[in-house]
């Protein structure tokens, strides 16, 4: 498939993980992601395409603190990571990583060997407004 047919709205719409798609495909384990052409022949692959859409997502959250890093991204369908990372007064790497699971019984968040916790109020309204900024951000700015 070409950049350009990826990138078509109507393929968009098929082809674009979905924020709060349980249909009972999306129960299913997915595909291997293919890679996808440009143009001019070179691949992009799906890692490639994460990165491009994290990219975006770090910008959600306002400015990057000096030595922060931060992530944000659909990993896969209804699987969203957060990532901040940062080095301490001692130059040490710290940092930490939050998975959410989008299903119909409602949005869980799990941080490193913590039990999956389920969201609500205004953390749950937080998370959707992201992973909808999110969506609009790569939707407009990669999938155009």
């Amino acid at each position: 498939m070409s950049l350009a047919e990826l990138l078509d709205a109507n393929t968009f719409k098929k082809t674009m993980r979905g924020l709060f798609d349980f249909s009972p495909s999306s129960t299913t384990s997915e595909p291997k992601a293919p890679n996808y052409r440009l143009a001019d022949s070179s691949e992009v692959a799906y890692a490639d395409l994460i990165n491009e859409e994290s990219k975006l997502g770090r910008t959600l959250f306002g400015p990057i603190p000096e030595g922060h890093q931060r992530e944000f991204f659909e990993h896969k369908k209804n699987v969203w990571i957060w990532h901040d990372g940062w080095l301490d007064e001692k130059g040490g790497l710290q940092g930490v990583t939050i998975r959410y699971e989008v299903k119909p019984e409602g949005v869980f968040k799990k941080i490193a060997n913590e039990p999956y916790k389920r969201i609500e109020g205004e953390e749950l309204d937080n998370f959707r407004r992201a992973a909808k900024m999110y969506l609009e951000l790569i939707k407009t700015n990669i999938y155009h």
